[in-house]
């Protein structure tokens, strides 16, 4: 290739100067000979490349790195296989309401329908899991159509976009004039909505009158970065919380309205259940968990979420924080705002908390071998820090943790959300600890979710990324495992799902990183201590019991 005249850019140029205009500083890909000029252009534009080992993982750590900025995250792949290994990433950031956008190869338009090299219909596949989908259909429109790609993940709830860009629109220069280049901050308008005024006030009311409210914070509070109005509000009207998803965090463990075991309890007794940034999918029931009595408020990004499967007696739809602040606003300036009247409901709520707690406890001080996994839990629960951003990945280990492990500081929970996506796990610490350096990254894999993506533990070896893994080994697809013995027996239990025994602490230390093994409980502490101590990417292989299992598991609706 010849360079370009000074007053002539490439498409490769184009795309990374649309990337600058966006904010991002980096780009999760692997290398193929359809999108080496965007590499080109992104360093010229000072932006990294952080190339990883398979396209999933790009796609993850870009979901992962949206997640933890607030900023949209970019990955880009070669054609063909090299998208369709990254459809995975995508619909996991579409389930997860993550802000991302993935740019595919594709073969020259001069060769289009002639059966170029790793030519597939990319758009048709990834129309039914972005929030939009494009071919770029010559070089001048380049930034303008990734721009616009942009612009689409904030329409209503985030999600992803995917670009197609074929290979001779993305190496060939234009005239500098001719290319159209949408300036920073200047191409799409605020996302927060604040809500219909009427429906605040409604939502005032209900509060004031309220005796037993609650209210559900879910990834959206975290999504709008609406914690601080979201801890306001609980608190000037005294009102408990219960979180899920990235909304873990909002309120640190030991806030007096800070609540997790009781839930259920909370969702039967409650006359106000308030569902903030979360769907009634399979993780409520479907709405069906809710008490049927009592009234049911649903905030949104989606209007489309908004009394889905179950209804409600009020929906609101906009920014979780301007919403929530609003609500406050509007209840406090009452008379009487409720809150005292309430004292009891918490009280009530607390000591279903503290007896649930101590039913538990002596499950995670376990001293047995093979180790509980409540045991492994509660290690890591105490060892976290607020600095510590946890990330879990895996099915039934996971499921433990999500009882246990209360992260201390807002947007420090990562998983994956609902689509439920085993291998998220590196790419999300890959992202994490790229965004924010000092931080410390641990993450919980099950030893099966590690296998599928455990490789680009190199990547993070090769950018000098640690972080503390600890995989709860129990050789099993231990959640599917489960649910098949009690479909068909013991004696077909284990079909299709037993691992072979793994030691992952010497994976680990093949590729550069640290290692250690764990069999006995009383070495857990020390062996993380000692991986956080390393400075490396770090492997804790811990050996729990394979005939234990979370009762998360054993609730499971696809069992039911």
């Amino acid at each position: 290739m010849t360079e370009p005249a000074p007053d002539q850019i490439s498409g490769g140029h184009l795309v990374a100067k649309a990337l600058k205009a966006e904010g991002i500083d980096v780009i999760f890909t692997l290398c193929g000979g359809h999108i080496i000029d965007i590499y080109d252009g992104c360093v010229d534009e000072g932006i990294d490349v952080i190339d990883v080992r398979h396209e999933q993982v790009a796609a993850h750590a870009a979901d992962g790195y949206a997640r933890i900025t607030g900023k949209p995250g970019c990955a880009v792949v070669t054609a063909g296989p090299g998208t369709t290994d990254a459809v995975t990433g995508v619909a996991n950031a579409f389930r997860a309401e993550s802000p991302m956008l993935l740019i595919g190869g594709q073969g020259a338009l001069s060769q289009h329908k002639m059966g170029s090299l790793q030519d597939l219909p990319h758009v048709d596949m990834m129309t039914p899991i972005t929030k939009f989908a494009a071919t770029v259909p010559s070089t001048e429109r380049v930034a303008d159509i990734v721009s616009m790609a942009f612009r689409e993940c904030y329409n209503g709830a985030p999600g992803p976009s995917f670009l197609e860009i074929p290979r001779d629109v993305l190496d060939a220069s234009v005239p500098l004039a001719k290319a159209r280049i949408p300036q920073a901050g200047r191409y799409r308008a605020s996302t927060r909505q604040a809500g219909d005024p009427e429906a605040i006030e409604r939502l005032a009311d209900l509060l004031v009158h309220s005796e037993k409210p609650c209210v559900l914070l879910g990834s959206q509070v975290w999504t709008t970065r609406g914690t601080d109005a979201a801890i306001d509000f609980v608190r000037a009207l005294n009102v408990p919380a219960y979180m899920n998803g990235s909304g873990r965090g909002t309120l640190p463990p030991g806030d007096p309205h800070h609540f997790q075991l009781s839930r259920r309890y909370a969702f039967n007794e409650a006359d106000l259940i308030i569902i903030v940034g979360t769907p009634f999918d399979f993780r409520m029931g479907y709405g069906k968990r809710l008490s049927s009595t009592a009234n049911v408020v649903q905030i949104d990004l989606d209007y489309r979420t908004v009394g889905k499967n179950r209804d409600i007696d009020l929906g609101i739809v906009g920014d979780a924080g301007l919403i929530l602040a609003a609500a406050a606003q509007a209840a406090s300036g009452r008379v009487d705002n409720g809150a005292a009247k309430r004292k009891e409901w918490i009280e009530e709520l607390r000591a279903v908390e503290t007896q649930a707690f101590e039913k538990r406890l002596p499950r995670q001080l376990s001293a047995a071998a093979p180790i509980d996994p409540y045991r492994l839990v509660h290690e890591i629960n105490e060892f976290i820090t607020e600095d510590t951003i946890y990330i879990g990945d895996g099915g039934d280990i996971v499921t433990f943790s999500g009882q246990v492990v209360q992260p201390k500081s807002p947007g420090h929970w990562m998983d994956p959300g609902p689509l439920g996506t085993l291998g998220v796990g590196v790419a999300f610490a890959m992202a994490a600890k790229y965004a924010e350096p000092d931080k410390e990254v641990l993450c919980l894999f099950g030893d099966g979710a590690f296998s599928l993506t455990g490789w680009d533990f190199e990547t993070m070896v090769r950018f000098d990324l640690p972080f503390i893994g600890v995989i709860g080994n129990n050789s099993s697809m231990n959640q599917i495992r489960y649910g098949q013995a009690a479909k068909y027996g013991q004696d077909r239990g284990r079909v299709g799902n037993t691992l072979g025994d793994v030691r992952y602490d010497e994976f680990a230390r093949m590729l550069g990183g640290y290692g250690e093994e764990v069999r006995d409980p009383a070495d857990i502490r020390p062996a993380l201590e000692r991986a956080r101590e390393s400075g490396k990417p770090a492997l804790i292989n811990v050996w729990v019991d394979p005939d234990v299992y979370a009762p998360g598991t054993m609730n499971q609706t696809m069992y039911k």
